[in-house]
């Protein structure tokens, strides 16, 4: 039951995309049929790329049983091997109809967050992307925590749901935003978002993907800030200085996988600074 319930929280989460899509393609006057192409051309190259990065990190648990790559329905999908493979898509389409990539990833952005705040919820039923163990009896319950294996963990999945959803929220209200500042700019907005919550919420998974004794999407999430952000500044026009609580918040959190435990929370906190600075002057340009 648990696998079947992944599957439709993640066929759920596919459906809202499109929909979404849908409207959005009608509003900026593109071609009506674009948001089911989109799918029919991302979808299965997401799932694809969701399902070898998963193998890629987790090897040993594939090596002696291959088929066993092919039940994608057990869980073990990644969700940054789908940003990739759906991207590769998307750019495949934009080839295909000769419209701006840009443009149709600006298209794309908030329906991943729509689609994943909905998918995420296929975790909770295959009991998957837990946190850590939660020893007081006040937070023993949902939707602090869940239950698994008679022990209660962290609702990360949930955190991340959430996240989503008002990230969903927060790119619907810069849309004409990123419209003025060029195509391209809320895909940018996308991944700066993203990798922030996930960021923040690996830290507190315990069944991450590791590479070493680091996190793989800790590691890509920190990238993605890095060009995310950079690629704002520089679009937004803004002083060099405004990009120090990036650059202090990528150095604390360096020091923090080096093991100086005392720089993690501040390190998040001049992130969500760095974030949080940018918004005003969004929503700014979209008010002119």
């Amino acid at each position: 039951m648990g696998m079947n319930l992944y599957g439709l929280f993640i066929a759920l989460g596919v459906l809202a995309a499109v929909l979404y899509m849908g409207r959005e393609a009608v509003r900026r006057s593109l071609p009506r049929d674009l948001a089911l192409d989109m799918a029919l051309w991302a979808v299965p190259l997401a799932v694809v790329g969701s399902r070898l990065y998963y193998v890629a990190f987790t090897w040993e648990r594939y090596r002696g049983d291959l088929l066993s790559i092919l039940r994608v329905w057990e869980g073990g999908l990644a969700i940054y091997g789908g940003i990739l493979g759906g991207a590769l898509g998307v750019y495949l389409l934009a080839r295909r109809r000769r419209l701006p990539f840009l443009t149709l990833a600006d298209l794309v952005a908030p329906a991943l967050l729509l689609g994943q705040a909905i998918g995420r919820w296929g975790n909770f039923f295959n009991q998957e992307a837990y946190g850590l163990l939660v020893d007081s009896p006040v937070f023993q319950r949902f939707p602090f925590a869940v239950q698994v294996n008679g022990q209660w963990h962290l609702a990360t999945f949930l955190y991340e749901s959430l996240w989503n959803l008002l990230g969903f929220a927060v790119l619907l209200r810069l849309r004409a935003a990123s419209e003025r500042r060029g195509p391209g700019t809320l895909f940018l907005c996308y991944l700066l978002w993203y990798g922030l919550g996930r960021l923040v919420i690996e830290g507190l998974r315990l069944d991450s993907l590791m590479l070493g004794s680091l996190r793989v999407s800790q590691l890509l999430s920190a990238l993605l800030i890095t060009l995310a952000g950079l690629a704002l500044l520089l679009r937004l026009r803004r002083a060099w200085f405004h990009g120090l609580p990036l650059l202090l918040g990528l150095g604390l959190l360096l020091l923090s996988a080096l093991g100086q435990g005392w720089a993690l929370v501040p390190g998040y906190v001049s992130l969500a600074v760095f974030v949080a600075g940018l918004y005003p002057s969004l929503a700014r340009e979209e008010a002119a």
